[in-house]
C-alpha cells in the first residue's frame, strides 16, 4: 500500500470549507476524492448522489468556478503536503543556506547519548572535533598522565631523595631500618655483595621480602626495587653460577661475540632466577697495558676499543633481552689506569688527551647506547682534559657535556661508590652527593654496607632539594628515570 501524505491534516483543511470529503488511496498515488455537494456550492453534486466522482471531475454549468475552486482546493493540499515533508524530512537534509549545520550538531551529540545507536550511526552523525568543545566531551590534549607521575608530586623531599639512593647492608639479613625506609618511599633499591649471599635460596627469600617491603600501602612509589649486583664475570662475581669466563676470556675465545652475547644471557638467568633485575655489567675499559688494573682481573674485553665496543655491545643486548637492566662502566673509561690507580683505595688522575678519550676510551659506549644500555656509572677518576680538577662523577662538564650531550645518553645515570677514597677531598657523605647530583647523576649507590650512609646521602640531597641548591626541575626530571626504569623492569 502506497503512504498516505497528510491525510487528517487535509481532512480538517477541506472541511473548513464546507463540502464534505473522503480520503483514499489508490493504486498508483495517493489522491482525495470528493464525495456529494455542499450546500451553497452550485454544481456539486447531491449528497443523494452516491457515484464516487474523481477531483479531476467533469464539470458542466459554472465550470469555472468549480475548476476555481477545484485548484483552490489543490493549492491547499499542495501546501499541506509540502508544509509536512519539510517538517519530517528538512533537517535531516543537507542545505545551501547554512541553516542545518546547528541542526547536525545536536542531532549527533543526542545520537551519541543514546546507548540503543550503534557506532557506525554514531560516526555518521557526529562532527569532527572542534576546538571549542566542551571539556567534558572533548578528548584529552595531551598524553595521560601516568600514576609514576602522579606519585611523585606528592612526594616528600625526603622520599624524592630517597628514590635516587641505592643502599647497601652487611650480613645476610636485611636490617629493620632498611625495610622501614623501603616502605615508606625512601629508597630506590639495594647492592648485593658476596658476604650477603649464603645460598640461592637465601637470597632469594630476601629479596622477597624487600620486595614485600616496597609494596607496602605506605609507599607512594608502587614500582619494583632496583636490586643489583656485580656479576662481570670470572673473578667477579658475587652470585655463584654464571657467567664463568671474564671479559678477557671472551675477548680471547675463538667466537667472543657469541660467547659474549651467552655471558649476558647467563648472568640474566642467573640473577633473575633469585629475583635480581640489574648487573652492573660490563666493563668497557680499554686496557692499555698487562697487568694494569682492568687487566689483571680480566675486566676488559680488549685493547682494541673496536673489539670492546661490539663485544659489549653484544653482552649489553643479550642480558637485557632476558630481562635483566646492564650498566655499561666506567665511564669515561679506566683502561688506562695502573694496577695500582684504584679509585676506591685512592684519588686517581688519568692524564689522558681528549683525542685519546674521544677515539678509544669513549667509543665502546657509542655502541652500547646504540644497543639501549639501560644504565651507565660514571668514574671517579680525574680527567684533566675534561675536568681538570674534579673526579668524573662530579663534573656536569663530563656528565652532562659529554655522556648526555655528545653521546646522547638518555638512560639512567649512577655513580661508582660513594664511600670510594677518591672522593676524601670532596666532603662528607651528604656533600658528595649533593655535588653527584648537581654534576647530573641519577642514582647515588651507598655500597660502604651500611644504611646509615644511604640515609646521609639522602639527607644531604633532600636540604639541597628544599634549600634551592639542587635544581627541582632537573632533580624530579632524575627521579622520573629512575622509576621508569623501575617500572619497565618489572613488566
Amino acid at each position: 500500500m502506497g503512504a498516505i501524505c497528510g491525510v487528517d491534516a487535509i481532512r480538517d483543511a477541506i472541511r473548513a470549507t464546507g463540502p464534505t470529503y473522503r480520503a483514499s488511496t489508490c493504486r498508483q498515488q495517493p489522491c482525495v476524492h470528493v464525495i456529494g455537494r455542499a450546500p451553497g456550492v452550485p454544481g456539486m453534486s447531491s449528497p443523494r448522489d452516491s457515484r464516487e466522482v474523481p477531483h479531476f471531475y467533469r464539470a458542466k454549468p459554472g465550470r469555472w468556478r468549480r475548476r476555481l475552486l477545484v485548484g483552490g482546493l489543490l493549492l491547499v493540499v499542495l501546501a499541506l503536503v509540502g508544509g509536512l515533508a519539510w517538517a519530517m524530512l528538512g533537517p535531516h537534509q543537507g542545505g545551501g543556506n547554512g541553516q542545518t549545520a546547528p541542526l547536525a550538531v545536536a542531532s549527533s551529540v543526542s545520537a551519541s547519548a543514546q546507548p540503543s545507536a550503534s557506532p557506525s550511526a554514531t560516526a555518521a552523525l557526529t562532527p569532527s572535533p572542534s576546538p571549542t568543545r566542551s571539556p567534558t566531551t572533548s578528548p584529552p590534549t595531551g598524553p595521560t598522565p601516568s600514576p609514576t607521575v602522579a606519585a611523585r608530586a606528592d612526594l616528600s623531599p625526603t622520599q624524592l631523595a630517597g628514590q635516587r639512593v641505592i643502599y647497601s647492608y652487611k650480613g645476610l639479613t636485611p636490617p629493620p631500618r632498611l625495610l622501614s625506609l623501603i616502605s615508606h618511599g625512601e629508597a630506590a633499591g639495594v647492592i648485593f655483595f658476596s658476604d650477603n649471599i649464603a645460598s640461592d635460596a637465601q637470597i632469594k627469600a630476601v629479596i622477597a621480602t624487600l620486595q614485600r617491603a616496597a609494596a607496602r600501602a605506605t609507599n607512594p612509589v608502587q614500582a619494583p626495587l632496583l636490586l643489583m649486583t656485580d656479576q662481570e664475570g670470572g673473578e667477579v662475581r658475587r652470585l655463584p653460577g654464571a657467567p664463568l669466563l671474564s671479559e678477557k676470556e671472551i675477548g680471547a675465545a675463538l667466537a667472543p661475540a657469541a660467547a659474549a652475547a651467552a655471558a649476558g644471557a647467563s648472568a640474566a638467568l642467573n640473577l633473575r632466577s633469585v629475583g635480581m633485575n640489574v648487573n652492573l655489567a660490563p666493563v668497557l675499559d680499554v686496557y692499555r697495558q698487562a697487568g694494569g688494573f682492568d687487566d689483571r682481573y680480566g675486566r676488559s674485553y680488549s685493547s682494541n676499543p673496536s673489539v670492546c665496543a661490539r663485544l659489549g655491545a653484544d653482552f649489553i643486548a643479550a642480558q637485557q633481552r632476558d630481562g635483566v637492566a646492564a650498566c655499561a662502566k666506567h665511564f669515561p673509561g679506566l683502561g688506562a689506569a695502573t694496577l695500582y690507580q684504584n679509585t676506591d683505595l685512592r684519588p686517581v688522575t688519568l692524564d689522558l688527551s681528549r683525542a685519546a678519550l674521544a677515539t678509544i676510551d669513549e667509543l665502546p659506549y657509542h655502541a652500547a647506547i646504540a644497543a639501549n644500555v639501560r644504565l651507565v656509572m660514571v668514574s671517579w677518576a680525574i680527567y684533566p682534559a675534561l675536568a681538570p680538577q674534579l673526579p668524573a662523577g662530579l663534573s656536569s662538564v663530563i656528565v652532562q657535556g659529554q655522556l648526555r650531550q655528545a653521546l646522547h645518553f638518555q638512560g639512567v645515570t649512577i655513580t661508582d661508590s660513594l664511600g670510594a677514597k677518591a672522593l676524601q677531598p670532596f666532603g662528607s657523605t651528604a656533600e658528595r652527593a649533593t655535588r653527584a647530583a648537581a654534576a647530573g647523576m641519577d642514582l647515588i649507590l651507598c655500597a660502604l654496607q651500611s644504611v646509615n650512609e644511604g640515609e646521609r646521602a639522602s639527607d644531604g640531597l633532600a636540604t639541597a632539594y628544599v634549600n634551592g641548591q639542587l635544581n627541582r626541575t632537573a632533580f624530579q626530571a632524575a627521579v622520573q628515570r629512575i622509576v621508569s626504569l623501575r617500572l619497565n623492569l618489572g613488566t
